[in-house]
């Protein structure tokens, strides 16, 4: 389960958004967002009241002179009830 979940994201906006109990995550592109709450509640202990997905466009990426492409994944915004909390980088 927790090889689904890539890693939490951590931009401006991101860190804006953990104010309003929102966290951005990058997630297996092939999973629903029923399947993700269920991840996020099991793997977190949360209650997820929404989930909002984008995939974001793939860049090129050079390697000498083959042209390829850079993995595709799934961006995660994951919305939890106001008491709770998901520890990132040791907050409680």
């Amino acid at each position: 389960m927790i090889d689904l979940v890539s890693h939490p994201v951590i931009t401006e906006k991101s860190c804006r958004l953990i104010e309003t109990n929102q966290y951005t995550f990058d997630v297996d592109p092939r999973l629903t967002k029923p399947q993700i709450k269920k991840v996020f509640e099991n793997l977190f202990q949360v209650s997820v009241i929404a989930v909002n997905t984008h995939l974001p466009p793939v860049k090129k990426k050079r390697l000498g002179r083959q042209m390829g492409y850079k993995t595709r994944y799934k961006r995660v915004i994951i919305t939890i009830k106001s008491s709770e909390k998901i520890p990132i980088f040791g907050q409680s």
